[in-house]
């Protein structure tokens, strides 16, 4: 039996996505944040913990693309044709919001509130055109003789706008728990009265999700609710309700690291849900990762690459976050 080199390939771009998600996510929940905290110390805080790690963090969403398109290009094809106008915002989004961090500790006084909106905006957008993209890609992608057969527009739905939303409530709930987890004093007093509020906002949409999704195509629905998959998948909302159980009573004990790792775990249950629901394909409704990938040669070529990179970064991003390791304090950080 030969190895499936099409299903190790699907395996890391699934860890890279989730990688992204989970480490840039609570970054950009930082810039979302940004208006409900008003006191420039507070903002020069809050931006210093994300400052010396958000630009390694987006290395994943760069290792996720470039491997979609080496293994999957077929996939890679069909889906930025679909999505290109939400993606193309995304980035803007990202670039505004990079640019940020490099100018606002350098301008005037007067000048500072500009780098301020482009923060909060690029922010804001980033993560609400992810959502949407998400959304749409679960509506499914209608194709025709190997090509996108939609419209430019097709991205724009009820669903896509809510996934989009719903996205912009778990990256600010990253960010808060971050904040608990990386600050002191009123700034993290403050970030626990909005984590409590956002955990309730973000189970409002989850469950909303999880009853809509099933209605968006019958073959979900069935898949989820047909035995024995019934047996198999339970395990996924029962965790999601001992999560947020131990999230609530980590947030009520004041505890300062457990909201973070327990909001993680909410992110992990979410994207396995997700990924529960359309295996094995990756172009929605119906074409599998087998009938996407590259030929086998062209697998193996570059896994060879990707086997050597992914320790590379995985050891660089351990070193970054052990040595900005700790709380950050008022006066301190990045200039």
């Amino acid at each position: 039996m030969g190895i499936d080199l099409a299903l190790i390939w699907a395996v890391i771009i699934l860890f890279s996505i989730m990688m992204y998600v989970v480490m840039d996510g609570f970054d950009l929940g930082i810039g979302i944040l940004y208006p409900f905290f008003r006191d420039k110390e507070d903002r020069d805080v809050m931006m210093n913990t994300v400052a010396p790690v958000w630009d390694g963090n987006e290395t994943w969403l760069v290792l996720g693309g470039a491997g979609l398109l080496a293994a999957f290009p077929l996939a890679y094809a069909v889906v930025l044709s679909a999505f290109y106008l939400p993606l193309i915002f995304m980035l803007t989004g990202l670039i505004f919001r990079g640019v940020a961090f490099e100018f606002r500790f350098k301008a005037r006084e007067r000048e500072r509130h500009y780098w301020d909106k482009a923060f909060i905006g690029g922010s804001i957008t980033a993560t609400f055109f992810q959502g949407v993209t998400l959304g749409a890609y679960l509506q499914g992608i209608p194709i025709a003789n190997r090509a996108y057969a939609g419209g430019p527009l097709d991205w724009i739905s009820a669903f896509s706008i809510f996934t989009g939303l719903g996205l912009v409530v778990a990256y600010a709930l990253l960010g808060s728990t971050w904040l608990i987890m990386k600050t002191e004093g009123g700034l993290q007093r403050h970030a626990y009265v909005i984590t409590r509020r956002l955990v309730w906002a973000l189970l409002l949409v989850i469950a909303a999700i999880s009853v809509w999704t099933p209605l968006l195509d019958e073959r979900i629905g069935q898949r989820w609710f047909s035995l024995p998959n019934l047996f198999w998948f339970a395990p996924v909302p029962l965790l999601v309700v001992a999560s947020s159980y131990f999230l609530l009573r980590s947030l009520k004990s004041r505890w300062q690291a457990a909201p973070f790792v327990f909001t993680l775990m909410l992110i992990f249950l979410g994207y396995s849900g997700l990924g529960i629901s359309l295996w094995p394909n990756i172009i929605p409704p119906d074409v599998s990762i087998w009938d996407a990938a590259s030929p086998p040669q062209s697998l193996g070529f570059t896994l060879v690459g990707a086997l050597l990179i992914i320790p590379v970064i995985l050891m660089y991003t351990v070193w970054a976050y052990y040595v900005f390791r700790g709380k950050v304090k008022h006066g301190e950080g990045y200039h």
